[in-house]
């Protein structure tokens, strides 16, 4: 009996150190995320000549408006420390830090994603980048789709709010208060005047576009039309596998956000076909021009906003 006893504590004792290596760790990968954002943002700097003002995230078939950056210098994300490997077809894997018109942006052509494997850590580690770089507004893209069934395929949606459904929230674990406070205030994730310029912007170019709620799922399979019916009844305009992480920490460093969604698809149940990622990346490379129009002309308004 006393053996069996001992044998019980000795696993209870194993289990444990075990766990406590396992928080030890934990807790020493949120503690090292200031510094390796640092050398990741010292190492970016070294290699620009200029000081970008903006950051851009350009998601599956939208990461072309990099190439019409001016004056721009092009990062593989494989040669910044600490970036991991984006994986996702239509994500060519760069950093390009470049001009639109007058205006210094840092643009990744391509993001990470949860259901590529990464921890959210991992999936937002440059937009901590960003922050330690002194970038104080960012505008994310996504590709995404229609949930609401007054939208149609191509058009765009200017993100006013987001409803996270991946389960969890990239701020749980230690803060690190140099990057922000321990509760993030999240009433007004997406800035107003920002998206007023973009609605602006749109109706200039005669662009098909309005306001919407995105709903964050992980992925990677698409939606079933029993989820695109409860995403619907909850108050989703539009549905998709980013953005929402790094929207949250984005603010909890204090950048101004922005984001845009390409309905590319119309979600599942709403047409009777499948959905799959071809049509995604065809339906963004069929409005790479309006896309690039409008960019061009929103990114110098947003800067306008920004303290100099």
């Amino acid at each position: 009996m006393v053996n069996v006893f001992l044998f019980f504590l000795c696993v209870l004792s194993a289990a444990s150190a075990v766990k406590i290596l396992e928080m030890t760790s934990t807790s020493t990968a949120f503690q090292d995320d200031f510094a390796r954002a640092g050398e990741a943002a010292e190492f970016i700097r070294q290699r620009i000549r200029l000081q970008p003002k903006i950051a851009l995230v350009l998601g599956s078939g939208l990461g072309g408006f990099a190439d019409e950056l001016q004056d721009a210098t092009i990062i593989p994300y494989a040669q910044i420390p600490h970036f991991p490997a984006t994986s996702a077809e239509g994500h060519a894997g760069n950093l390009v830090v470049g001009k639109v018109g007058e205006v210094v942006v840092a643009a990744m052509q391509g993001r990470f994603h949860y259901y590529e494997g990464h921890s959210l850590l991992r999936v937002t580690f440059p937009v901590r980048v960003f922050s330690r770089l002194g970038i104080k507004a960012a505008l994310f893209t996504n590709a995404a789709g229609g949930v609401n069934l007054q939208l149609k395929q191509g058009g765009l949606v200017v993100l006013r709010d987001h409803i996270n459904l991946q389960g969890s929230n990239p701020l749980i674990g230690p803060n690190d208060e140099r990057f922000g406070p321990r509760f993030s205030d999240m009433s007004e994730a997406y800035a107003k005047d920002f998206r007023a310029l973009a609605l602006e912007e749109g109706g200039r170019h005669g662009i098909t576009i309005c306001e919407g709620v995105y709903a964050a799922v992980t992925g990677p399979s698409y939606e079933t039309p029993a989820e695109i019916r409860y995403l619907r009844t909850i108050g989703a305009d539009t549905v998709g596998m980013s953005t929402v992480p790094e929207v949250i920490v984005a603010r909890h460093c204090g950048i101004k956000v922005l984001a845009i969604s390409c309905v590319t698809n119309m979600a599942a149940g709403i047409l009777d076909q499948p959905i799959t990622h071809a049509e995604v990346l065809e339906t963004g490379a069929r409005v790479r021009g309006q896309f690039v129009a409008l960019l061009k002309s929103l990114v110098p308004r947003m800067a306008e906003t920004l303290p100099s």
